[in-house]
């Protein structure tokens, strides 16, 4: 399978730049996993698709505000740091620009002082690994020095940082959000309950390689960054007694997917832990445990859209994006969102 079959040309104007004013006013198109069919609905009106005993699960990582500039003390040069994982309380992996010059040794100070850095390693990738030193708590400083990561396709600047959290954002260590949970509010979430759904948190801290780009011909070459995911003890029975029931499994998200697909063994088992995950689905992956997705709209090759494509057929999938374009969806992190289950007439 080539990697340019799951290109697709989308209008600029298409990629939603900021998000709604009211969260659960986006669109939301479903769409029938096993014949392909479609319904244009709102996101407020998702209880339609869902039913009494299905498990609702969502990943509750919070972001943080993982974008710093700094200073390198030796040149007084500007430097851009992307936080990507907590190695230790101290040492981060990180993105830094530019890249070049940003040496083994290289001393940063970020906010006149208030907290400083050393490179300790480049890694094979191009990252780097850097100590920091600070007197407090880390992310403390990071609330006052540091900025929301953004993806590079939106270039308006945030006016309120919350609108790039979930509102169940719980756990933090993600270098960007889990953009399908953004469409739900508190009175949603309440209604959705109300109706006999069960809803439980899994933790996946999004990486920077959910979004980098597939650079290999071959898809199946093409190697996932590792992120760290749990899935307590209380949300592993939950799941597992849901299945066990004959009810639906539906994620929220896509990170939500991977937790599961990670934690469950072949016999579609959730273990509770905490660990990495590189997990890498594309059609031809049989889904162990999920029966259902909301998703957003994901960016052309990328390994998300390889995800959906697996989930239901690429060919399904790429009609709904064909058809959300006809119809001016708004795409991507602040964009609508799309619902993939059985149950589409």
């Amino acid at each position: 399978m080539k990697t340019a079959e799951f290109y697709y040309e989308l209008p600029k104007e298409l990629i939603a730049q900021d998000p709604l004013l009211v969260r659960s006013e986006s669109r939301l198109l479903a769409l029938n996993r096993n014949n392909g069919s479609i319904q244009h609905s709102k996101f407020d009106h998702i209880c339609t698709y869902l039913k009494a005993g299905d498990c609702l699960v969502l990943n509750n990582t919070k972001v943080l505000p993982a974008r710093l500039f700094g200073i390198k003390k030796s040149t007084g040069a500007t430097i851009e740091l992307l936080l990507l994982k907590r190695i230790t309380d101290t040492t981060w992996e990180t993105l830094v620009k530019p890249g070049k010059k940003a040496k083994v040794g290289t001393k940063i100070s970020f906010g006149n002082g208030m907290m400083e850095g050393v490179i300790e390693e480049v890694c094979n990738d191009g990252n780097r690994k850097i100590k920091f030193t600070y007197d407090g708590i880390f992310e403390e400083i990071l609330e006052q020095l540091g900025e929301m990561p953004l993806p590079p396709y939106i270039t308006h600047k945030l006016k309120d940082q919350n609108r790039y959290q979930t509102i169940y954002a719980k756990e933090q260590g993600s270098a960007a959000a889990p953009t399908a949970g953004l469409h739900f509010t508190k009175e949603l979430l309440t209604k959705i309950e109300a109706m006999g759904v069960t809803i439980c948190y899994v933790t996946l801290h999004v990486g920077l390689g959910t979004f980098r780009p597939v650079k290999v011909e071959d898809v199946s070459l093409h190697k996932m960054h590792t992120e760290l995911y749990e899935v307590t003890e209380e949300t592993a029975r939950i799941i597992n007694e849901s299945k066990n029931n004959g009810n639906r499994v539906i994620c929220v998200g896509t990170t939500s997917c991977r937790t599961l697909e990670s934690a469950a063994d072949e016999n579609g088992i959730i273990h509770a832990g905490r660990k990495d995950t590189d997990i890498f689905m594309y059609p031809g992956y049989q889904f162990k445990v999920m029966d259902g997705l909301i998703t957003n709209f994901h960016l052309p090759e990328s390994t998300l859209l390889m995800l959906v494509s697996a989930f239901s057929t690429k060919d399904y999938i790429f009609n709904a994006y064909n058809e959300a374009i006809k119809e001016k969806y708004r795409f991507f992190s602040f964009g609508d969102a799309m619902i993939i289950v059985d149950n589409v007439n």
